[in-house]
């Protein structure tokens, strides 16, 4: 099977090269159908897990689309020869060609299939380069921000603000948090604002800026339905707490359900958090009774404190 498609594509090589052929006759190579037999080549190639050559192949092809000036279906092959790269294991390269792919649909006046194909890029490369994730999604953001497509762009920015958290990349991550809180009071998602505001104190209280985090929360009083809301009496008992160095005031909000369900990366920043000073040990509560319940569990919340020991902080 394999064989018989690596000879099909040698077949559409070669019909490749005669259109590009010039004669008495005929004195223009016909750029549209070699890039189309190349294009064939690419997918028997393809078909025989022969990727590299799969990928030589959609280069040929973006090079006669690029000749005839249709710059759309060139950056379509190039973003393939980068899919090719990805199937043999070189991030690196995939993500360079579908970067180069980008930087064609945008010339083209196709934004939006570049902004698409750099999150593509950054899924892909998001597991061996959390740097290099970080760059694609907020290029991507900036292409959609670009275009008014604002939901699609605050989407990008999280995924940004998150990667920028595992990194412990603090200062960066609260700037895009609060990108990202502008542009959902823009579109007017409140709700998603408040949890922003809850992302923007942990961050925040994690580089021991407490003063920010407190702006953070008054800012976020003039937010329709954010004052006396959970997520605001939360955030409240949290700096209070932080402030007045109470160890079990702050064990308590960050270990509650509306924290700890956060997405991950902030929910390890709640989990993590300790009070300045505080030696990263929670005051020891009341004795329960003798056989009463309280004492397993208690034994359960030292363990998994010890996981998140030391934190980002």
């Amino acid at each position: 099977m394999a064989a018989q498609k690596i000879n099909e594509a040698h077949e559409h090589i070669a019909k490749a090269e005669k259109c590009l052929k010039t004669s008495l006759t005929k004195w223009k190579p016909d750029f549209d159908s070699a890039a189309s037999e190349y294009a064939k080549a690419a997918v028997c190639f393809k078909n025989a897990k022969q990727y590299d050559q799969a990928k030589d192949a959609y280069l040929k092809e973006a090079e006669y689309h690029t000749e005839n000036k249709t710059l759309f279906h060139a950056a379509k092959a190039i973003e393939q020869a980068g899919m090719m790269m990805k199937e043999q294991k070189k991030m690196p390269e995939a993500i360079q060609y579908i970067e180069k792919a980008c930087m064609m649909y945008m010339e083209n006046g196709t934004p939006d299939t570049a902004a698409m194909a750099l999150d593509r890029a950054g899924k892909l490369i998001e597991p061996i380069n959390l740097e290099k994730a970080v760059d694609l999604y907020q290029k991507a953001a900036g292409v959609f921000e670009n275009e008014d497509r604002l939901r699609q762009a605050v989407e990008l920015l999280g995924k940004a603000s998150r990667l920028l958290v595992r990194l412990r990349r603090l200062d960066e991550a609260a700037v895009a948090l609060q990108k990202e809180k502008n542009m959902y009071k823009e579109i007017e998602n409140f709700p998603m604002c408040f949890k922003k505001t809850t992302a923007q104190v942990l961050i925040h209280l994690h580089r021991g800026d407490y003063v920010a985090a407190d702006k953070c929360v008054r800012e976020s009083y003039s937010l329709p339905g954010y004052s006396g809301s959970e997520d605001c009496i939360a955030m409240e008992t949290l700096l209070q707490g932080y402030d007045e160095q109470d160890e079990d005031q702050v064990y308590r909000v960050c270990n509650s359900p509306l924290l700890k369900y956060m997405d991950n990366d902030y929910a390890k920043l709640a989990i993590s958090l300790r009070v300045p000073g505080g030696g990263g040990k929670k005051k020891k509560a009341p004795a329960a009774p003798q056989g009463g319940a309280g004492g397993a569990p208690a034994a359960a919340d030292e363990e998994e404190e010890d996981d998140y020991e030391g934190g980002l902080c």
